[in-house]
């Protein structure tokens, strides 16, 4: 109500900078609640149960289940060694793990489509200190948490199992290092 007489005014011509404000500030009201409840450590989305109940093997050739790590803040990562953009994601994770790990933090990094003898070698040059696990024909987990539609794709899940952020692409360290924070 207040925005369409603020409005009435400038369209009369009675503009000034108590007006501009008081526009500015109702446009601007929905975002900067958004921006606070990111902040605050809800999820980004609707919180939905994630489905834990796969198990994969790792690029050594052992069994790893995801549901092992209920109760932890799990980031799934879907990715793969020709995606640069993962590339550069992975040092970060390397470093959240080093930073949040003995909080109860945990990478799982599914790849999408390479073999143990690819993965190695990436693994051991990126100092991958997280289990890198083979997704090559698991269609049911790229299914499950699908489409995939671009790499990388991250999940942030809750101590609850909850998903609570989705990245589709690159996203910066700092916005996982926050979200993770919010959640431990």
């Amino acid at each position: 109500m207040a925005s369409s007489k603020v409005l009435g005014r400038l369209a009369r011509g009675g503009a000034n900078v108590t007006n501009l404000f008081v526009i500015f500030a109702l446009a601007c009201a929905p975002a900067l609640a958004n921006a606070q409840d990111q902040s605050s450590g809800s999820c980004s989305l609707e919180p939905e149960p994630a489905e834990l109940d796969f198990t994969l093997k790792d690029m050594h050739g052992g069994e790893v289940t995801l549901s092992d790590y209920a109760g932890h803040v799990i980031l799934l990562d879907f990715w793969a060694t020709w995606c640069a953009p993962c590339r550069i994601e992975i040092p970060g994770f390397v470093e959240m793990i080093n930073d949040y790990g003995d909080q109860g933090f945990i990478v799982l990094g599914v790849s999408i489509d390479d073999t143990p003898d690819a993965l190695i070698p990436y693994a051991e040059e990126l100092g991958m200190n997280y289990p890198v696990l083979i997704g090559d024909g698991r269609d049911d987990i790229k299914d499950t948490y699908g489409p995939l539609i671009g790499f990388p794709t991250a999940f942030l899940i809750d101590r609850d199992g909850n998903i609570c952020h989705k990245h589709t692409g690159f996203a910066p360290k700092a916005t996982f290092v926050r979200e993770v924070e919010a959640l431990l």
